[in-house]
């Protein structure tokens, strides 16, 4: 259970670290409007605002802390069923995304449906399975 917990808190990590670069730069893009086009599906000009970006990159960083919190492997804040409660709502928003990301995505052709079916929905699922399996099995568990 410590491997999964720390694999998934890890990505969810990432994740986060990626929108707060994105917050500034579109890297690996090269700009913005290849960004919106490929990332978001909007107008370069309906991107989301920085502070928008960043409380996607806070709340991921949280559900990192809440998978580890649950697997035990650091102090809880808050109540003792905080990190159960919110790792099951970490499984449950992140399964949503996978499956609704797939089903919106098989009705269209552009670049970010195409990259959604293959990569973000895909990952979200399997996230939501991690996180699903620690809330679960959660501290102790071999």
């Amino acid at each position: 259970m410590t491997v999964l917990a720390l694999f998934t808190a890890a990505v969810l990590m990432l994740v986060g670290a990626l929108h707060v670069v994105w917050m500034f730069s579109p890297w690996p893009l090269r700009t913005r409007e290849e960004f919106a086009r490929r990332v978001v599906d909007v107008p370069v000009e309906k991107l989301p605002a920085p502070g928008l970006t960043a409380v996607v990159a806070l709340l991921l960083g949280v559900a990192g802390y809440l998978v580890v919190a649950r697997a035990g492997l650091v102090t809880t804040l808050g109540p003792g069923w905080l990190p159960l409660l919110g790792t099951g709502g970490v499984a449950a928003v992140l399964a949503l995304r996978g499956v609704g990301g797939l089903v919106m995505s098989s009705r269209r052709s552009t670049d970010f449906a195409r990259l959604d079916r293959r990569y973000y929905s895909p990952l979200c699922l399997v996230l939501a399975v991690s996180c699903a399996a620690v809330a679960v099995l959660g501290q102790g568990s071999p």
